[in-house]
């Protein structure tokens, strides 16, 4: 017989409250290590710390790697918890799930039936698409991860919220400026949020707007439902929602029950069905207690289960987990015979160390790299690595560069995809190679004095060389000038040299992916 664990000597209300302060800490911290993630902040290990938490992640890494690092233990917190009290990780501590609670749209809904929501088949879709990604991490192929929940919402704070809050910041700012009044205070106030919360120069992103409408629609899936993204999509609620089937802690409907229908009409997944006498699946059940709160008869307990959970008519059956892995099979085999995956883009050049390092099965695509960049150089790759590369990091000297001062991206990286190198090691790591366009190069093609690409150069050997040569100028003059040249020996990719160079559009130095000079450009 199960034992009622909770006398709920607090009220339905104080719980509700100590739910909503957790759900909103959790989302505090998560943008704490956000916005301190950057270099020169908290500590590479602290700041990924809620990444390692997610199972999914760290257990596709695993598999697809064939490496298993200690700080992927973490994770087994999670899966603790949720063999006790289900996925209460979803209801109480998922930062994109407390999001999508306070943006939940309910006034602009259209009302549904509760038993309709709870039986439908649509549940099935994340429990679908998690086969897909772990039968495809087998096959080291993480491309499907560009999926997993708390990757997408540290994607979207990274390449579209905190940019366009500077961006925000900085107008205000110039408007304020202007009044002599505030000029002071204005100066006072961008002295404290640059660099220790906002960047100390504008940062780019490339593709804003498919990372923005990529979150917006999961928001938007609100307008369907309630908590859309987490009933019917999210592949981590699904791995949590399996694990759940057995978790000691799960709720009941007792004798008190007076049929009002409250709870199927409060409940946010949708998943207390009155057919079925108020029940509810556990693997669908977050743990939120809202179904307790607006309960008039106190007809809900939570208690110890010893046995499993009945299985689901969405839940995953034999016949679709070998569906699942033939859709895998082929489709790793469609994207592996892709052009990206014969030769490597010339323009695929990759954070130190993290070619030789195998990123492609090691990338969860969580983002971490790209906020840690203080250049904003490291930008998620669309075309660059293909379609099995999609998102994961590369380096795009126009936008930024790779500080030599700087090894933040590996310090961050929560699965080592981008290897922890010491400074001056990932000093010596060459990325890529500089190439000179002699028909753009000012010195080169206009016989005008431009240095800008030596004196930049950080190689304390200068990777960069300037050799005078008489040349005729647009007048009809001989004149001297000091043409600049590249020895390969000395270059470590940098791309300082592509970021500074004053050319309008297309640099006239140009930084390509190691063995460029034997690759055909795409």
């Amino acid at each position: 017989m199960a034992r009622r664990l909770l006398a709920w000597h607090w009220s339905p209300r104080s719980w509700t409250i100590l739910r909503r302060v957790i759900q909103y800490s959790f989302l505090f911290i998560f943008v704490a290590f956000f916005v301190w993630s950057r270099r020169g902040g908290w500590p590479g290990d602290v700041v990924n710390l809620a990444m390692r938490l997610e199972p999914l992640a760290m257990l596709t890494h695993m598999l697809a790697s064939r490496t298993f690092l200690a700080g992927s233990a973490l994770a087994l917190v999670t899966v603790g918890l949720t063999l006790v009290a289900g996925r209460a990780w979803c209801g109480w501590l998922c930062p994109m799930g407390t999001v999508l609670d306070l943006v939940s749209l309910r006034r602009w809904r259209r009302p549904s039936t509760a038993a309709g929501q709870a039986q439908s088949r649509w549940r099935g879709a994340k429990y679908g698409l998690l086969l897909i990604i772990l039968f495809a991490a087998g096959l080291t192929s993480l491309t499907l991860l560009i999926f997993d929940p708390l990757s997408i919402l540290f994607r979207t704070l990274s390449i579209d919220v905190w940019p366009g809050l500077d961006q925000a910041v900085s107008t205000v700012e110039g408007a304020l400026y202007q009044i002599p009044w505030l000029s002071s205070a204005v100066s006072s106030f961008d002295g404290i949020a640059r660099p220790k919360v906002l960047p100390p120069e504008p940062v780019y992103y490339r593709y804003t707007a498919l990372f923005a409408a990529m979150f917006a629609g999961i928001v938007l899936l609100n307008l369907v439902a309630e908590r859309f993204w987490c009933r019917y999509l999210c592949p981590l609620g699904g791995s949590l929602g399996l694990l759940g089937k057995v978790g000691l802690v799960r709720r009941r409907v007792n004798s008190r029950c007076v049929q009002c229908d409250a709870c199927a009409k409060a409940c946010p997944t949708g998943t207390i069905d009155s057919q079925k006498g108020y029940a509810s699946d556990s693997g669908e059940c977050t743990m939120c207690l809202k179904c307790h709160e607006v309960c008039p008869a106190d007809a809900h307990d939570f208690s110890i289960h010893r046995t499993a959970a009945t299985w689901s008519e969405y839940n995953p059956s034999r016949r679709q987990a070998l569906v699942a892995l033939g859709v895998t099979a082929a489709g790793v085999a469609v994207i592996r015979s892709d052009l990206a995956a014969r030769r490597d883009h010339p323009l695929l050049i990759q954070p130190p160390g993290a070619r030789e390092n195998g990123l492609l099965s090691r990338c969860i695509r969580c983002g971490q790299c790209i906020r840690a960049c203080p250049t904003s150089a490291i930008q998620p790759a669309i075309t660059e690595a293909g379609l099995e590369g999609l998102w994961t990091p590369v380096l795009v000297p126009r936008l930024g560069y790779c500080d030599y001062s700087c090894n933040a991206c590996g310090g961050v990286c929560p699965v080592q995809a981008v290897p922890p190198l010491p400074l001056e090691e990932k000093r010596k790591q060459v990325v890529g190679l500089a190439y000179i366009d002699k028909d753009r190069c000012i010195p080169w093609a206009d016989g005008k004095d431009c240095i800008v690409c030596e004196e930049m150069c950080p190689i304390p050997s200068k990777a960069i060389v300037l050799q005078p040569a008489e040349v005729v100028d647009a007048a009809g003059k001989t004149v001297t000038v000091k043409q600049p040249s590249v020895i390969r020996e000395r270059c470590n990719g940098c791309g300082i040299c592509e970021y500074k160079c004053p050319l309008n559009g297309e640099s006239a130095i140009r930084v390509y992916a190691p063995g460029f000079e034997q690759t055909l450009l795409l």
